[in-house]
Parts: structure tokens; sequence; C-alpha cells
């Protein structure tokens, strides 16, 4: 099974491109849930989330939504190890509290851990992922890299050992970035488009700017074959489109969606 969405649903500058004209934040949820099976949650990376926000989003999609969660930056990029496992411990449990609107009513699909390009294949940073089976229990867990070095048949088998779901990536060819590999490491696959704004990657204003890009349908193409291979391996495969500026995700999910002969 493929679902495909984006990551987020609340920008501006998505009305009068994806959005009606004169749509309000409010009503911006059940009009995407109407397109779209899934949505990658963002906003929970920069603040942690309150049970009474994820509860006003569940209300507002239908039953078999799914909403796959980004971890906290206090769990990927701001990793206090000095502070010991008691410090860690308590971030993941107060993050998994607030989701339970969605744990219980079965409406969360997975978390996503992404770590920075500065995380680097050492063994305590290879500790610390294998332990997010442990932090993170009884929900699909899957990991996103930035740094090519993580690229190994020894990562793949530290992954299933510990059943976390790689994150396939396609981003700009730059060196040291993830390639554009189709790897499966548990009954879980996720994808995800960032763009290839190579010029604005690394030089950049705002960081929202690397992600302002549109794909071409023969650049979406070479993805076919890779997502129906991590399909064809995984029970259930997310797919979403992080190029969220001015629409360009939605314009893109539509695109690959008919591409891929997917279903509203």
């Amino acid at each position: 099974m493929i679902l495909l969405g984006t990551s987020g649903f609340s920008y501006k500058d998505w009305v009068g491109v994806f959005y009606p004209e004169n749509t309000k934040n409010a009503e911006m949820l059940e009009f995407y849930a109407e397109r779209f099976p899934c949505v990658e949650l963002n906003f929970t990376y920069y603040r942690m989330p309150a049970t009474r926000t994820i509860e006003g989003l569940v209300r507002k999609v239908p039953s078999d939504f799914q909403f796959c969660i980004k971890a906290n930056k206090a769990m990927t990029h701001e990793i206090d190890r000095e502070a010991g496992s008691n410090f860690s411990k308590k971030v993941f449990s107060d993050f998994m509290e607030a989701l339970k609107p969605m744990t219980t009513q079965g409406f969360l699909g997975c978390i996503l851990a992404q770590f920075p390009w500065g995380f680097k294949k050492t063994a305590s940073n290879i500790e610390y992922v294998l332990r997010l089976k442990e932090l993170l229990a009884d929900v699909p867990v899957v990991i996103e890299f930035r740094n090519s070095q993580w690229i190994s048949e020894e990562t793949f088998d530290l992954l299933r050992s510990h059943d976390l779901a790689f994150c396939a990536v396609d981003e700009p060819r730059l060196r040291g970035l993830m390639p554009p590999i189709a790897e499966t490491t548990s009954d879980l696959g996720y994808v995800r488009f960032h763009g290839r704004n190579a010029k604005k990657w690394w030089k950049h204003d705002n960081p929202q700017e690397r992600y302002d890009y549109l794909y071409s349908e023969r650049e979406l193409e070479e993805w076919i074959p890779r997502i129906q291979q991590i399909a064809d391996k995984t029970l259930k495969t997310y797919v979403f489109f992080n190029n969220c500026h001015s629409g360009q995700a939605a314009q893109n999910a539509q695109m690959l969606r008919a591409m891929l002969g997917l279903e509203l």
C-alpha cells in the first residue's frame, strides 16, 4: 500500500494555489484530508506538541487518515548526552504522552527521526539510533540520515535488527548528502522528496529556501520503480513531498499520484 501526501499542510502561500482563495487556517486540514490520505507533521520538530492541539487535528480528519510525526529537535538535533538517560527518557515520554489522541485511536502512522548532516556514523551515534526503539516503544519509527556516511550494509542490517525503518530521500546530488537509494529495513517504507535546489542547500538566508523546488515529471519518473520496489517489500509505504514553497509539494504530490495510478 502506498500512501502519498505532503510535509505539513498549514501554509499561507498555498492559499490560491492549492487551497481556494480566502481559506482560513482552521479550514485547511479538512480540505487537505479530502485529497490526501496522510500528512507529515513538522511543527512537532520545532516545539513539543500539546495534547489539545493533537486532539484538534484528529477531530478534523476521516477515521482512516494517517499522521506521520517528526520527532522534536531535542530528540535528534539537540541530544544532551551529558544530561544522562533520565533526560532523554523524559523528552520521549512527554512527546508520546502528547500524541495519545492519535495512538489510542489509530491515527498515528509513525514517528520520523530525522538527524542532521552533522550527525555522523560513530559508535555513540549508532548506539543512540538503535536506542530509539526502546524510547519510542510500541510505535513504528523511521530513521532519516542526512550524511552519506551512513550508507552501508552494516547500517541497514542494524536498522533491521531493531525494526527501524529507513527513510529514502531525494535531495540535491551534492557530496556528502544522501544518494537516492530505495532501501527497506522493516515492513514500513518511507520516502521524502526535499527538492534539488543545490544552489540554496548550503547557502541561504532562510533554511526554508533549500526546499524551494518544483519537480518535473521526468524527475519524478526516476522514482516510480524505486517506490514500487519499496512498496513490494513492505506492508505500507509513505511518500511525502517536503518542497513546500508556494504549494509546490501539493502540486508534485498530485502529479506523482497520477503517475502511480493511485486513487484519491
